[in-house]
């Protein structure tokens, strides 16, 4: 009995989780949602919510979190593609348009809360896109044999490009889409190049000491 009541206490988590995140839209940020409102949603009474979250603060958090994770699986799901051949930037920013037009409102909680009021929500934000970077850095590092400074420059550049090209595409048509797909291919080509001709010289001139 013990096994069942784990995984129906999980099942409701997930639905306050899910019915949180439906609800946000170009026009709701999650700061306008209310307690009586997710509970609604996820077909809840109110008093339900307390047995999974002390408040929607802790809601909002494990909502970041979840958005956290999913953009790390993301970045691991490019890599298994780019295994298999092809471009690395062109099938990673194919992947985080896919990401953008599957997952939009996980995409707009994250950029909302990382310059939202709450300081909580922001460092949190902060986290979990620092994480995602991180293992960016690990993988141009480990592919590139880049400088440890060099990757993780060139991770934080990547990065904040492709997130700013994110923000715009959530309003834009397919066609749109493609056109800002092709510039931030090219944006990211320029900073790899420049991270692989400032490696370069680096090690040109270690070796001439």
């Amino acid at each position: 009995m013990t096994g069942v009541r784990a995984q129906q206490k999980e099942k409701t988590r997930r639905q306050l989780i899910d019915a949180a995140l439906n609800q946000l839209s170009a026009e709701r940020s999650f700061s306008s949602l209310s307690l009586r409102e997710v509970a609604k949603e996820a077909g809840l009474a109110p008093t339900s919510f307390y047995r999974h979250f002390a408040d929607m603060d802790e809601l909002g958090l494990t909502l970041v979190d979840e958005a956290g994770l999913t953009l790390r699986q993301l970045m691991r799901q490019a890599r298994q593609r780019i295994e298999k051949g092809g471009s690395v930037i062109n099938i990673s920013v194919k992947t985080f348009m896919e990401f953008i037009e599957d997952n939009a409102n996980i995409f707009r909680l994250l950029l909302r809360e990382r310059s939202g009021t709450s300081a909580e929500f922001r460092a949190a934000v902060s986290r979990e896109i620092r994480y995602f970077t991180l293992e960016l850095a690990d993988y141009l590092q480990a592919a590139n044999q880049l400088d440890r400074e060099i990757a993780l420059l060139q991770a934080d550049a990547a990065v904040t490009v492709v997130f700013s090209a994110g923000a715009d595409a959530l309003d834009m048509n397919p066609s749109e889409r493609d056109l800002l797909s092709q510039r931030t291919i090219s944006q990211l080509r320029f900073i790899a190049r420049g991270a692989a001709d400032f490696s370069a010289r680096i090690t040109n001139r270690q070796k001439a000491n």
